[in-house]
């Protein structure tokens, strides 16, 4: 993973310092060795609901062993320290653990799962909606709703906020709305107003949703997903069973990042979820970085925060890959402080 963040960063010649790591030398040959062979190519799939454009690419990080038993991958739990979901920058998390990023501008469908909880006509759509700064993005929003009820949730750069203030919430479009359930599932906060739990607990024992906020970030995690609650599930986060990021069409396998947030952007048969609107909404597509890559690479150079303060700052964190995530959160953002939105 390092390797692949400092070439992505800094250049390809900030990786060759990785190939004379006998370590690291050994992994490779041992990954080589075992290796299984590459997959059959999909079937060509019918047309999406429009072109996918064509976007700068963007990099996959792929999910590894986890300190915790329960995490390794191809593990079929999803556990409450290993949910899938989103938060920061964007960082992504598949059903099977996986993590990647998108750096649109867009309100895109981060999970939808038909007849929820076995009530025919009851759908559970989790949407969220991304801002666009500089080189990369970050969640503003996230708006969910289950049957007819719906729950908006946006983050808050304001530092003066206490209290009830610190609240940004609609309920059915309602603004600090009355807010007791959602379709039945009891929705709590948090005392300190910065977290708001469904409970899915009468359906799906152990399962809940949880939308937490830090600052005008927004992350939102299911934790505890089953086949039973989750298994039909479509979206960004992917194909329950696979871990797949597929395209609409439920065949066709999107790697590269921008095309599939591109492919989930909310269509008007997705619904309007959120209180406003905002740009773009389809046709218009996603707004993305015209130099992701070279934007980052100058701006993470130009760091004022090296990255060794970052890591230590994240080394608390439990998850290997959530520290990798918010060291380059604090890198880009150039704020110690974002190790609270993990």
């Amino acid at each position: 993973w390092g390797c692949i963040w400092d070439s992505f960063a800094l250049g390809d010649e900030a990786g060759d310092a990785y190939l004379t790591d006998p370590a690291v030398l050994e992994t490779i040959t041992a990954e080589i060795i075992h290796s299984p062979p590459a997959p059959t190519p999909p079937p060509v799939a019918p047309p999406t609901p429009y072109p996918t454009t064509s976007a700068a690419p963007s990099i996959r990080f792929t999910s590894v062993p986890s300190t915790s038993p329960t995490q390794s991958f191809g593990d079929d739990s999803r556990t409450e320290s290993n949910p899938a979901g989103s938060n920061g920058d964007p960082h992504f998390r598949t059903w099977k653990g996986e993590h990647f990023e998108f750096h649109g501008q867009c309100d895109v469908v981060m999970a939808k799962v038909k007849n929820f909880a076995n009530q025919i006509g009851i759908d559970l759509d989790i949407h969220l909606r991304t801002k666009m700064v500089r080189f990369w993005s970050y969640i503003e929003a996230v708006a969910i709703r289950i049957g007819n009820d719906i729950l908006e949730v946006k983050g808050s750069a304001a530092a003066q906020e206490d209290g009830d203030e610190k609240l940004h919430y609609w309920s059915n479009y309602e603004h600090r709305g009355d807010l007791t359930d959602l379709a039945g599932f009891p929705v709590t906060i948090s005392p300190r107003r910065n977290k708001y739990t469904i409970d899915l607990e009468s359906a799906y024992p152990g399962q809940k949703i949880e939308i937490s906020t830090f600052k005008e970030f927004v992350s939102v995690k299911v934790v505890g997903a089953t086949e039973d609650s989750f298994g039909k599930s479509v979206g960004m986060t992917g194909d329950f069973d696979t871990g797949k990021t597929l395209a609409r069409d439920g065949v066709t396998e999107l790697n590269c990042f921008n095309e599939l947030g591109q492919e989930w952007q909310v269509l008007p048969s997705d619904g309007k979820l959120f209180h406003k609107m905002s740009r773009p909404q389809f046709p218009e597509h996603c707004f993305l970085p015209e130099d992701p890559r070279g934007e980052r690479a100058r701006r993470l150079a130009e760091s004022n925060i090296t990255e060794e303060a970052a890591e230590a700052a994240c080394a608390q964190l439990k998850d290997e890959l959530d520290r990798k995530d918010c060291v380059y959160d604090i890198l880009a953002t150039q704020d110690m402080d974002m190790v609270g939105a993990y």
